[in-house]
């Protein structure tokens, strides 16, 4: 008796893929939420610079006050000397002639426009030291926000080697580490090309030209840690430079991209399901 066995087919099953109104629903997401954050930092930014303005303005006005009141000092002092030098000029025998006949003489009196223009520029230099304090408060603020923008808009920033790894742990992006010497020639970098035109270790700032898209750009003054955002059209988000140390003639830092291009999410969500 023959026994028959039914062959044993194998199924592929597909794996599962994410619909194309899913990911342009994840992507319309991510863009409203960096715009937010863009418009909210850069209003604060706004009326930060607007309240940096209003206290330099004050200053400027303190300091033209105080110079005002020195001036009028100076002129009391100036009327006060003739009269003194007038009462020294006096002969002594005369002096001491009337000394028998006449009172001692009172000590003259200071001058009450004195008192009064002491109390004046007393109250000016406090007003003037209250404002530089408010000045550099606010300059403290705006720095810290700038440096808040930027740190979320970017996640994070690498300042030694360790922390680059670490990022690189995330998946997220694509990280190019680079060193550059000074010179004309251009020297590629992951995506771009670079140059370094000046390295100013005193201000920890550094100049640096880019080709962006056969397109040239220049960055003049960039400081150490300072991130130069690079827009792309093929990144659904922009580049990220960041040089975290200079050297004499030398910088050293990384290139940071998004890890998928607009082309290829494009592509993934055109497959079908």
């Amino acid at each position: 008796m023959e026994v028959f066995e039914e062959p044993v087919q194998d199924y592929y099953v597909e794996p599962p893929r994410w619909p194309l109104y899913t990911i342009v629903g994840l992507l319309l997401v991510a863009t409203g939420l960096s715009l937010a954050y863009l418009y909210r930092e850069r209003q604060q930014t706004r009326e930060l610079a607007a309240t940096n303005h209003t206290l330099s303005a004050s200053l400027v006005q303190l300091q033209n006050q105080l110079m005002v009141l020195n001036q009028k000092m100076d002129e009391v002092r100036t009327e006060r000397q003739p009269a003194a030098a007038v009462i020294r000029s006096q002969p002594v025998k005369a002096r001491s002639a009337r000394a028998s006949k006449t009172p001692p003489q009172r000590v003259a009196r200071e001058d009450p426009r004195f008192k009064e223009l002491r109390g004046q520029l007393s109250d000016q230099q406090k007003q003037l030291a209250s404002t530089r304090d408010d000045l550099n408060k606010t300059r403290d603020d705006l720095s810290g926000a700038l440096n808040n923008t930027r740190d979320q808009l970017s996640g994070s920033i690498a300042r030694t080697h360790d922390e680059l790894v670490a990022l690189q742990k995330r998946g997220e992006r694509n990280y190019y580490e680079f060193e550059l010497n000074k010179s004309k020639q251009f020297q590629r970098v992951g995506p771009l090309r670079l140059s370094l035109r000046k390295a100013d270790i005193k201000h920890k700032r550094f100049d640096v030209n880019m080709l962006v898209d056969d397109n040239q750009l220049q960055k003049k003054g960039v400081n150490l840690f300072e991130t130069i955002w690079i827009n792309n059209g093929d990144h659904p988000q922009p580049m990220e430079l960041v040089v975290n140390q200079i050297t004499k003639d030398h910088i050293q830092g990384y290139l940071s991209e998004p890890k998928y291009k607009k082309s290829e999410l494009a592509a993934g969500a055109s497959v079908p399901n």
